[in-house]
């Protein structure tokens, strides 16, 4: 490949992505909303995420447009965040589909993120891209109607794809390092009563899910990335605590979580909500895991 574009590739997952792919392709074009600069093959292009400006002429001829772009939902859920929440989605979708639209070479390939969260709250029933059922709430609001925008977007010469990721596992963001040091100080027990499941996938394993899905031109639509199996809550602590060898794991109840929740202003959801999604499509499609199980994706993370 010559040319990926990120959209948003300085957050967390976008670090990622960049790190795997900067010795694989010849360029790699970062939109952002900070200030343009070049590192080696690594090109910062200034963008506000809303409107169509100079960046666009990096979209054509691209190989691949990824978009990461997203308010963080680690956040209260007023009113106020929650328009930031669903409309920084929407737009960065609608306006790289503008871009897109207007490209004499379109790029082949679209990845647009999406969330697992878009299934049910589900104990039992594990989720696949086929026969997940579709929760209700906001944070499912936000993945239908962030979907919908994605799917709508007229790009006929691009295939496209809606990223349903899950918890990443990752030493330098996302939700790993906090529970990591929560576990660190003695408070690694089960949250909640436990039971709730965690679909999870180690940084690496979604780095190499996207260049799979990337190269394998039958995959469309949307995917589930995700580790093959899920956990319980109570599981993943117990494990991390053993990983870790913390001697005191002390669990957080569900009212203490939505005390703490309040103070930190964000929502108990993130932690309480049952993810129980699998990744059919990358399993049916080959996809091999280098962390496919728990133990090994924390240790080496620790």
């Amino acid at each position: 490949m010559k040319k990926i574009v990120i959209a948003a590739g300085t957050g967390f997952l976008g670090k990622v992505l960049t790190q795997h792919f900067k010795n694989k392709v010849e360029k790699i074009i970062i939109l952002t909303r900070g200030k343009g600069r070049i590192e080696g093959n690594i090109h910062y292009l200034h963008w506000d995420a809303n409107t169509v400006g100079d960046w666009k002429d990096e979209i054509n001829n691209a190989d691949v447009l990824i978009n990461m772009t997203g308010r963080s939902v680690d956040c209260r859920y007023n009113q106020k965040n929650k328009d930031l929440i669903m409309s920084s989605r929407i737009q960065s979708t609608r306006v790289l589909g503008k871009a897109v639209a207007a490209c004499e070479i379109p790029p082949k390939v679209w990845l647009n993120s999406s969330t697992a969260t878009i299934y049910r709250h589900s104990l039992d029933k594990e989720m696949d891209e086929i026969h997940g059922e579709v929760g209700t709430g906001f944070s499912v609001d936000v993945a239908t109607q962030w979907e919908k925008t994605f799917f709508e977007q007229q790009t006929s010469k691009t295939r496209k794809i809606a990223l349903r990721t899950s918890i990443v596992l990752g030493k330098s963001g996302g939700a790993f390092p906090p529970i990591l040091n929560l576990s660190k100080i003695g408070f690694g027990g089960k949250q909640g009563d436990g039971n709730q499941k965690l679909s999870w996938i180690h940084q690496t394993d979604f780095a190499r899910s996207v260049e799979f899905i990337i190269n394998n031109s039958k995959i469309k639509d949307v995917i589930n990335i995700v580790a093959p199996k899920p956990s319980t809550n109570a599981a993943f602590m117990k494990t991390l605590q053993n990983v870790t060898k913390t001697p005191i794991a002390i669990p957080i109840s569900k009212p203490l979580l939505e005390f703490g929740a309040r103070i930190i202003k964000t929502e108990t959801e993130l932690i309480l909500k049952s993810r129980n999604v699998v990744p059919l499509k990358l399993i049916d499609n080959g996809f091999q895991f280098l962390y496919p199980d728990l133990e090994s994706a924390l240790r080496s993370l620790t």
